[in-house]
C-alpha cells in the first residue's frame, strides 16, 4: 500500500504527463485527467474530465456549482477525436467560434454535414454565404 503523500506525488506526475499528450491520445485516458470540482482554478488549456468526456478549459476562471462544462461553452469546449465531425453549437464568442474549413453536422448528427467558409463564424449553416452544404 502506497501512502496518501507518495499518492500525491504520483498524481502530480500523471498530471504533468498527460499535459503533452495529443487530443486522440488523451481522448484514450480521459480517466487519468482530473475530474472536474467546484472551487478549483481553472487555467486556459488546461484539459479535465467531466462525465466520462475530455473538456479543454477556454477561459481561466474558479469554477461554481452551476458553471458545469457541458452547459458553459464560454469555459470549456468538448475535445473531439481528430477528423470527428461535431454537431453545430451556438458558439459563445471568439473562444469557440469555428473557423475556416470546420465541418459540422446540421441540425443533428447524420444530417447534413457543412464547412464553414470564414474564420471566427459564430451564425448558424442556415445562414446565406458562410457555409457551404458538402
Amino acid at each position: 500500500m502506497i501512502s496518501r503523500e507518495r499518492a500525491q506525488q504520483l498524481r502530480e506526475l500523471i498530471e504533468k504527463a498527460t499535459a503533452s499528450l495529443s487530443d486522440s491520445d488523451a481522448l484514450e485516458c480521459v480517466t487519468l485527467y482530473p475530474e472536474w470540482a467546484v472551487g478549483v482554478t481553472y487555467v486556459v488549456d488546461q484539459r479535465i474530465s467531466y462525465e466520462d468526456k475530455l473538456y479543454r478549459v477556454v477561459q481561466a476562471h474558479t469554477s461554481q456549482a452551476n458553471w458545469t462544462p457541458d452547459v458553459t461553452p464560454a469555459l470549456f469546449t468538448e475535445v473531439a477525436a481528430p477528423g470527428e465531425i461535431p454537431v453545430w453549437k451556438q458558439p459563445t464568442g471568439a473562444q469557440d467560434a469555428y473557423m475556416k474549413d470546420d465541418k459540422v453536422w446540421y441540425p443533428a448528427k447524420d444530417t447534413t454535414v457543412y464547412i464553414s467558409l470564414i474564420d471566427n463564424n459564430v451564425w448558424s449553416p442556415d445562414t446565406a454565404g458562410l457555409w457551404q452544404a458538402l
